[in-house]
């Protein structure tokens, strides 16, 4: 391998790949100047440029072209599912911070009322590892074709695509020429689009639309388009800034919205994109969005404020419940904190002071309370999509914790 830039690369956790310039360790990129510095572009944060270069580079700054092009889609409405306009979002330093300026009283007060709750509105969340047949044979034939993929990740997207079809919202093709129930499938936050793969080969799909702000190189994208049938777009647009309304070749046509793995906000804007009244309700015909990023989540973007405020909670206490959601993938046993939630142990409990008790915090106590707070989250979210007319819907636990921690799956059908 020849001499790599010794830039070091903070994001990729590696060293620049480029050659150096002659007479430097550094590539033209890279390369330091005694009289300038390296600063972030104000449009893309994700890269720095020499700020002697900045003003030329912001007229040409590859994002800000494609900001421009997106302004003049008819379905780019800016913050159309965002929330309140007037709340801001929170960090997680700040969160941090005021989780630690709460009371040691307060804070007892905050964890019984959280276990209260969770009594008493998620103790139905069933285990549902529903792998389709028509899903594990197209598992075993990837693996005859050779195709490169991670087990845990297959599993949880034919769970995802099997606790739909347990619901009624698609059907496999047993049989020849039968097409999936729904014509047409938005996937949010689509990453390089393998769910939608899995969905279109088992299932049939005759329209895909994949949501996601990123640009992708490795893609199912060409897979899919080989599809005669299948008609793809994929639009690259964050889901806070879409109106599904104003996509022409969706307008009027029944659809699944599926998402893996949306990270926190990202899952109540989808919510408020497809069923609140920024949504097209009326052509909805299923929803499956698994969850995660408990920790991101923000009482700006929140989709059901109503149902926290109703037990009790007040904003600050709702950015603490997500603050305590990062302790549940922090344990090291994540398939025992579960089990300890669903036997109803007393965990989080003790004869010692308060000091003492929030000091001698067990990991497996930590992660039981945050696993509590995922719930309570998710199911203020169920609440919400029943409110809006989706009766026929659930919160489960859709694959083993070993799988993934983060197990947790809305579905509804219409």
């Amino acid at each position: 391998m020849g001499v790599r830039c010794k830039f070091w690369l903070l994001k990729k956790k590696r060293f620049c790949a480029i050659p150096p310039l002659p007479n430097t360790e550094f590539c033209g990129n890279h390369s330091t100047r005694s009289d300038d510095r390296w600063i972030q572009c104000s449009i893309d944060p994700s890269h720095s440029v020499l700020q002697s270069n900045l003003e030329n580079h912001l007229r040409r700054c590859p994002l800000l072209k494609h900001k421009n092009s997106l302004s003049l889609q008819p379905f780019y409405q800016k913050g159309i599912n965002g929330g309140d306009e007037e709340d801001e979002d929170v960090s997680s330093e700040s969160k941090r911070m005021a989780v630690q300026c709460i009371t040691v009283p307060e804070l007892i007060k905050l964890i019984e009322k959280i276990k209260s709750v969770h009594a008493s509105i998620c103790k139905d969340i069933q285990d549902s590892c529903n792998i389709p047949e028509v899903c594990r044979n197209w598992i075993n034939r990837a693996n005859d074709w050779k195709i490169p993929f991670q087990e845990k990740h297959v599993i949880q997207q034919a769970s995802i695509l099997g606790n739909l079809e347990k619901l009624g919202a698609i059907k496999s093709c047993s049989s020849v020429g039968e097409q999936l129930h729904s014509p047409a499938v938005v996937e949010f936050g689509a990453g390089r689009g393998y769910l939608t793969q899995m969905l279109a080969d088992c299932y049939g799909v005759s329209k895909v639309f994949l949501i996601e702000r990123k640009s992708y190189k490795l893609k199912a994208d060409r897979s899919l388009r080989q599809k005669e049938s299948l008609m793809l777009e994929r639009l690259r647009i964050d889901i806070e800034d879409l109106n599904l309304n104003a996509i022409g070749s969706l307008q009027g046509v029944p659809y699944l919205a599926i998402g893996k793995h949306l990270c926190g906000p990202a899952t109540d804007m989808t919510l408020r994109c497809c069923v609140g009244e920024n949504g097209s309700t009326s052509y909805l015909r299923g929803l499956s969005i698994a969850t995660c990023c408990h920790h991101l989540c923000q009482w700006k973007h929140y989709i059901n404020k109503s149902f926290f405020l109703s037990q009790g909670m007040s904003k600050d206490e709702f950015h603490a419940v997500t603050w305590f959601t990062s302790w549940a993938v922090d344990s090291a046993d994540h398939e025992e904190s579960d089990t300890k939630i669903r036997e109803n142990e007393k965990v989080l409990e003790g004869d010692d002071d308060d000091d003492d008790l929030l000091r001698n915090m067990c990991a497996r106590d930590r992660a039981v309370l945050g696993f509590m707070c995922k719930d309570i989250i998710d199911a203020g979210r169920l609440m919400w999509i029943r409110e809006h007319g989706l009766e026929k819907s659930e919160l489960v636990k859709y694959v083993p914790s070993n799988i993934s921690p983060e197990n947790r799956l809305l579905i509804a059908s219409c």
